[in-house]
């Protein structure tokens, strides 16, 4: 009975199938989503570590203070852009996970037609058979009156 269940198409199958596969793409960018916030927070972790590393001089020269002045500005100006970018990778990864919150929907709302479709097409199949198992049984009744 199962291998019969799982053998019946219904013209929801395809559209099951689709739905299935964009799940799993769907799934995927998530996967990859994750990875680039990672590498974001990562080059955050880096710039923030880039900045204590800058030493502030207590003496010497104006070119070395202006020098010092310069890194930490640039210093700064890579974490604004690492933290832009942490939060790009955020909006990405949250609208990726919205994407495959609706192909599941998708994916479970044809799933459930496509199994009301195959217990339809069960039932007749039953049905069917009850009424030749009967024909079956008149036939045979019928030849042991004669």
């Amino acid at each position: 009975m199962e291998k019969k269940v799982a053998k019946l198409k219904t013209k929801f199958t395809q559209l099951v199938v689709i739905k299935k596969k964009e799940v799993q793409k769907s799934e995927k960018e998530i996967q990859q989503k994750n990875i680039d916030l990672q590498k974001a927070k990562e080059s955050l972790k880096m710039a923030y570590n880039s900045l204590h590393e800058v030493a502030n001089p207590s003496n010497g020269s104006i070119s070395q203070l202006l020098a010092s002045r310069s890194l930490l500005q640039t210093a700064r100006v890579q974490i604004k852009h690492n933290q832009e970018w942490v939060e790009f990778a955020q909006d990405q990864l949250k609208n990726a996970k919205d994407q495959l919150k609706k192909d599941m929907i998708e994916y479970e709302k044809y799933k459930y037609i496509e199994l009301q479709e195959i217990k339809k097409k069960l039932k007749e199949i039953k049905l069917a058979e009850a009424k030749e198992l009967d024909e079956i049984a008149l036939m045979t009744f019928n030849k042991k009156e004669k």
